[in-house]
């Protein structure tokens, strides 16, 4: 699948002029939650909750390719091959207490790394969110470690973050997102099955400014973001780095 930053080329139709000025480009815009937790006596270290976020987006994709291989018609596959085809926009959400467990009530997938749980749900329609959803706030995850996370190994999936710029956590979990679907998207069967079998495990790490403009620089997928919030438009937020992506790129 072509990749344009964090967007996608549609798969079904490829329209001729700008997007959705023809009816078959006239379709739902959806949009992909992610739930964090946060208790106000004991917050996720920012690092584990933008690795369980970053798991999370290959964890639903994969439930819904092994589900349609199925003809299991309970896989969320018409919602997530819909929210692919057009912008693969996350919104993450916090939740805490009782929030927290109606979040969890609803169909989704939750994943734990560490300190941190992140729930995804299957995409929704952008103004028309589940209310248990709708009600939770964005704002509030401004997150903190504790310890410098240590060096990625060689056979890790590692997700680099700009150092040059500013995100709270829930900005960077979203665009950490967009980097595993990126990795995701690269990986054939085998290393598809590869990192099945680590539980879609990354590593999310900032880069050094000199070796971000390196990573940016070496034909690996970067994730440029639409500008919605925080940062500006086509604003290179994440380097995607896997070994299936490393074939013909210049270490770096």
């Amino acid at each position: 699948m072509p990749v344009r930053g964090a967007y996608v080329v549609p798969r079904r139709h490829a329209c001729p002029g700008p997007a959705r000025s023809c009816d078959p480009c006239r379709v739902t815009e959806r949009v992909l939650p992610l739930v964090v937790r946060i208790e106000r006596a004991a917050p996720p270290r920012r690092t584990d909750a933008l690795e369980a976020a970053a798991t999370a987006v290959p964890r639903l994709l994969d439930h819904a390719e092994k589900a349609e291989n199925a003809e299991n018609a309970d896989a969320w596959g018409e919602e997530i091959a819909e929210w692919q085809d057009g912008r693969i926009r996350k919104v993450v959400r916090r939740a805490r207490g009782a929030e927290w467990r109606r979040a969890l009530a609803l169909p989704g997938i939750t994943v734990t790394v560490r300190t941190a749980e992140v729930r995804v749900h299957p995409p929704v329609p952008l103004d028309d969110w589940p209310r248990d959803l709708a009600r939770l706030q964005v704002s509030g995850t401004d997150l903190a470690d504790d310890a410098v996370p240590p060096e990625p190994g060689p056979d890790d999936v590692v997700l680099w973050v700009n150092p040059r710029l500013t995100m709270t956590a829930g900005k960077a979990m979203a665009q950490a997102g967009h980097g595993a679907q990126f990795a995701w998207w690269g990986a054939g069967e085998a290393d598809r099955a590869a990192w099945r079998g680590r539980g879609f495990a990354v590593r999310v790490r900032t880069a050094g400014p000199d070796r971000w403009d390196a990573l940016a620089g070496s034909g690996l997928p970067v994730v440029r973001d639409a500008g919605f919030t925080e940062i500006e438009p086509g604003s290179a937020t994440v380097v995607a780095d896997a070994p299936w992506l490393r074939a013909g790129v210049p270490e770096v």
